[in-house]
């Protein structure tokens, strides 16, 4: 690609050459449009960032296993200013022990006697975001709740107080434990809200100090917490912000009405390939652009968070790859910085909060659009994008089809901005047909003539032109090349001090399993990985009614599992080992493979599902509760034997379905139960 600057009847053009011609596209084609730039007569509404998710669920999951320098080199790309993705925003899961998407995150508050401000991995992550970005603004959002908050209803609003004072205890410890500010706090993740708990959540929080806490509503659609706003002058007053998912760059006439922040508090989702990069580019731009804004007053969104943050979860779990980055080989060091990074370094390092917008249409005469930013101190942003239908479809919702194509856009400076001379060039092209796209590269400055300047776009392009002269495009070395997960593999869970709460590799997607002390045992289980849920969460997707946690490679066909395990639960208590597992995250309750099951009352199972519901096997085992057992389940082909401490018990079991999956371990029920010298041999 050759780019250069052409000075054409006193116009400076920026020309991009993909092919024959000087800007790749003959004249005839362009369609030409001007548009003016002024601050003359105000601004337009308040910029409040962009900034990815956390969360929602267990998304992070495989980030904090990562050996250095490659998990501070992931951190980096996304959170260190003018580096990588420079997120001005980071927003976490208050953990609640459910499922949550791709796995369960564990509660600060498992019980109503218990408090812990240690567990999982999200304050790690918000003090590893505040290290490198100190203005990075944090929020926290519930997607699911412990067992004691509804009291035996999967409900999280019958005690209202009960539920606000658990989540200001979330907010509190990340101050006392974690030296965390918390800004925003939601309500329940894409659930029905409640007037009456987010009063009592706003009374909570300024009774214990939190003026500062502001509170986002309600996290699903902009209807109908914006109609009841408009009804409610109290929950007016104490809700700070709207919050919609995946608007689709539309908002509703409501929500315009209520003057309140308008976000797109969850967005993108969708794999991120060069396609994923499109949307990406697309909707942080419109938006904001696609309110047809003609007032302070009539915009979509001001603030963009991307659903997820990192992809640092098993691939084949829903939603693989919905992440800026792919970070999901903790075993081998490697990982991958998107495109998505990149087209966020786009607005992200020339632009923050607090910055505004410039009141201008922002729809590009031949598609596309273009939004301009300032900080009201002379310094001026122009973000374009020209991403094509094709090239820029999320997972949801539906696109609308548009028509972009290569044109020329002049623009005029006027008002504080005439005076520019100069302005800095980031430019990203994706290519869909050979794979070489170019990301954020800096191009030569445009010289402003007369408040004038000039560009050819070409489709699929994303520009900012910039006063600013900070951004950079920086990099590390390529990190270690892919591994699959290890074939052989053990874990003892011999850890005194462990630095997270859950053992490495692990991914919870029904219950949570924890690091656990056993005092009681002087012997070889001192240290073992306990199941410490024992009533079913209120939940936010299909939870099993059985625990389970997953490792290993999703495409391991022939393995033996071999794990100790300790029944705690008298009577009806039980867990398993399992083999070829093909299910996880919110379809977890479909869940097939190859299960090996023991229970407190001396039987056995095996069974081809988790649900426990396809039996291929039963007897008599003698096993017992509270005395340790070794269960070694064994897969060959189309065959499955199981042996109990070290001798055989069941043997020559048909196995049809599934041919591959992932090892794992759990529980009958929601029941403590612990796990020892767990290991697997497969291919």
């Amino acid at each position: 690609m050759e780019c250069r600057a052409v000075l054409v009847w006193g116009w400076l053009l920026l020309g991009c050459s993909w092919g024959p011609g000087p800007f790749g596209v003959g004249a005839a084609a362009l369609s030409t449009a001007t548009y003016e730039l002024d601050d003359s007569y105000g601004l337009g509404r308040q910029f409040d960032g962009i900034g990815a998710v956390s969360g929602g669920g267990a998304t992070s999951r495989l980030l904090v296993n990562y050996q250095e320098p490659y998990r501070s080199q992931i951190l980096d790309y996304l959170f260190k200013p003018n580096f990588g993705a420079s997120l001005h925003i980071l927003k976490v899961e208050i953990g609640g022990d459910g499922q949550s998407t791709d796995g369960t995150e564990p509660s600060h508050m498992h019980y109503e006697n218990d408090e812990n401000y240690f567990r999982g991995y999200e304050w790690w992550l918000m003090k590893e975001a505040k290290k490198r970005n100190p203005k990075i603004k944090l929020i926290g959002l519930p997607w699911t709740f412990p067992a004691w908050i509804g009291k035996g209803e999967n409900w999280p609003y019958d005690y209202p107080d009960v539920t606000a004072y658990y989540i200001v205890s979330w907010i509190l410890g990340a101050k006392h434990y974690h030296d965390l500010d918390i800004d925003y706090v939601g309500i329940w993740n894409e659930r029905a809200f409640n007037s009456k708990y987010i009063k009592l959540l706003r009374y909570t929080l300024d009774k214990h100090g939190l003026q500062q806490v502001r509170i986002i509503a309600s996290d699903r659609l902009w209807e109908p917490i914006s109609f009841v706003l408009l009804l409610d002058s109290e929950l007016r007053g104490v809700v700070d912000a709207i919050g919609a998912h995946y608007p689709g760059t539309k908002t509703v006439p409501s929500a315009l009405l209520t003057k309140k922040k308008l976000w797109s508090s969850e967005d993108y989702s969708t794999f991120n390939d060069e396609v994923g990069a499109g949307c990406w580019a697309r909707i942080l731009n419109q938006n904001y652009v696609n309110g047809n804004m003609t007032s302070k007053q009539t915009c979509v969104s001001t603030r963009t968070i991307a659903w997820n943050l990192v992809a640092s979860y098993y691939e084949e779990l829903p939603f693989g790859r919905c992440g800026l980055m792919t970070a999901q080989e903790p075993w081998s060091g490697h990982y991958k910085v998107e495109a998505p990074i990149w087209i966020t370094a786009h607005t992200t390092q020339f632009t923050q909060p607090g910055w505004s917008y410039l009141q201008v249409d922002g729809h590009l005469e031949g598609g596309g659009s273009f939004v301009a930013l300032t900080d009201g101190l002379g310094n001026l942003t122009i973000i374009i994008e020209t991403m094509t239908y094709n090239h820029s479809k999320c997972i949801r919702p539906p696109l609308p089809h548009f028509t972009v194509m290569p044109q020329k856009a002049t623009f005029y400076l006027k008002g504080s901005f005439y005076m520019i001379k100069t302005l800095q060039v980031w430019h990203s092209r994706l290519d869909f047909e050979s794979g070489s796209s170019s990301l954020f590269q800096q191009l030569h400055p445009v010289k402003v003539w007369k408040g004038g300047f000039s560009l050819d776009l070409n489709v699929d392009e994303v520009y900012t032109l910039t006063t600013l002269k900070t951004g950079q495009k920086c990099g590390y070395p390529e990190p270690p090349p892919p591994q699959p997960f290890p074939s052989n593999y053990k874990d003892d869970f011999n850890i005194r001090n462990p630095p997270f709460s859950e053992a490495p590799n692990f991914a919870d997607q029904t219950g949570v399993f924890e690091y656990f002390i056993n005092a009681s045992d002087p012997g070889d289980h001192v240290f073992t990985l306990r199941q410490v849920v024992v009533q079913r969460p209120i939940t936010w997707a299909s939870d099993a009614d059985q625990t389970i946690s997953l490792i290993g490679n999703f495409k391991w066909v022939n393995m033996t599992v071999t794990c100790d395990i300790y029944i705690e639960k008298q009577r009806d208590g039980g867990v398993f080992v399992a083999g070829r597992v093909d299910n996880g995250g919110i379809y977890v309750r479909r869940t097939k493979g190859v299960f090996f099951w023991v229970f407190a009352d001396g039987t056995y199972r095996v069974t081809g599902d988790l649900a426990g519901e396809e039996v291929l096997m039963k007897g008599l085992s003698g096993v017992r509760d509270n005395a340790w057992h070794t269960l070694t389940l064994n897969i060959q082909g189309t065959s499955a034997s199981g042996l109990l401490n070290g001798y055989p018990l069941w043997e020559n079991v048909t196995i049809s379905q599934p041919s591959n999956g992932w090892a794992a371990i759990g529980t009958r029920s929601f029941e403590f139960a612990q796990f020892d010298n767990f290991r697997v041999e497969a291919s």
